[in-house]
């Protein structure tokens, strides 16, 4: 079988700093619009009226915690899949990138990821997404994002050596289910993650990721 790269992230050390989110657009030069990597903050929970103080409200399970989440260069690739010129490509080592010289701005990959991973550039006309920073990984380098984080929550590697040493765990809220597309990911879950499919959280920081 050949090697398949894959990333690694540790929720449950992540604080939500946004420095790989950060780190990905500066290194790749990319619009504010564009984010090849992001940081979703999911949480739940509600305040409730204290028994014996007006006006006063408790916390009644409230939680948070943060997810980084790319391009998983899953092993089942729906972009791949479904791209009409051979544009969305998938490399030996598993790294799945754009040939942009033979895309032509579709979006059929966006509309097939279940992670928004391939993302529309409206000013080149043509679909981008992250690459695993190829340029760096076949220099032998770690991606931005890998080397940028301050809490050391990110890693990168032959994704059967991370599950190896990490588990199996590729998926908990609010990332679809692992099955879809099998992705080159494994996740050690915060304290209070919950399972892909069944949280009862919502995404805190939405409006800007629109």
């Amino acid at each position: 079988m050949a090697k398949q790269l894959g990333f690694y992230f540790d929720s449950s050390i992540c604080v939500n700093c946004k420095v790989c989110q950060v780190a990905c657009q500066d290194k790749n030069d990319l619009p504010p619009h564009l984010r090849w990597r992001r940081v979703l903050q999911y949480g739940g929970g509600d305040w409730l009226p204290h028994p014996s103080r007006p006006g006063l409200f408790i916390p009644n399970q409230v939680f948070s915690y943060a997810v980084s989440i790319s391009c998983n260069h899953c092993e089942k690739p729906a972009c791949v899949e479904v791209c009409p010129t051979g544009a969305m490509t998938k490399r030996s080592d598993g790294i799945v990138f754009v040939d942009q010289n033979n895309c032509i701005g579709c979006r059929y990959c966006e509309w097939a990821c279940p992670y928004s991973a391939p993302q529309y550039n409206d000013i080149e006309g043509v679909m981008s997404k992250c690459n695993f920073c190829m340029d760096l990984i076949d220099k032998g380098e770690k991606p931005a994002c890998v080397s940028a984080c301050v809490m050391r929550a990110l890693d990168f590697g032959d994704i059967e050596e991370l599950r190896a040493r990490y588990g199996n765990l590729a998926a908990i809220e609010p990332l679809p289910d692992a099955s879809i597309t099998s992705p080159a990911l494994v996740i050690t879950p915060h304290r209070h993650a919950q399972a892909s499919g069944s949280g009862t959280g919502r995404v805190l920081n939405l409006p800007e990721e629109l």
